[in-house]
């Protein structure tokens, strides 16, 4: 009789998952999409996320709530910038993503606030410094 399959670090792996804000609210799923695949205990995916299916067999599913560090990351307040209006588009919203250049690096920013003279810059990822529980069922162990 063969042993069940059990996920093992440097496994391939294929999940389906959801993922909830504390409050219950789901902001991602892979559910009515493809899986997911990813190298257990890779940093391709969430550390937390990756952590977790390791020990995992197929069919099984579990709920794993994340600290900051292991989801999203901590929220760093050197990443919100306040700069004049009139150096952003137009048409720009709140909520909307920018690219922007802050030395030598290019950065990803959300628009956090919007005045007529003032706009207020965030490149930190929105769900950063927010403890986020990740409902995970593994679909298959593929072979390598």
């Amino acid at each position: 009789m063969d042993e069940p399959a059990i996920v093992k670090e440097g496994d391939a792996v294929q999940i389906h998952f959801k993922g909830q804000l504390p409050d219950g609210t789901v902001f991602e799923t892979s559910h009515g999409g493809d899986a997911v695949t990813f190298v257990a205990g890779s940093d391709e995916i969430l550390s937390g996320v990756s952590k977790a299916v390791i020990g995992m067999s197929p069919d099984e599913t579990r709920d794993v709530e994340l600290a900051p560090e292991d989801g999203f990351g901590e929220r760093h307040e050197e990443l919100v910038r306040k700069v004049d209006r009139d150096q952003l588009p137009e048409d720009v919203k709140v909520g909307d993503q920018l690219s922007a250049h802050i030395g030598e690096r290019e950065l990803i920013v959300w628009v956090r606030e919007l005045s007529e003279d003032r706009a207020i810059l965030d490149a930190n990822h929105p769900l950063a410094g927010v403890t986020v529980t990740f409902t995970i069922t593994v679909i298959a162990i593929p072979p390598q």
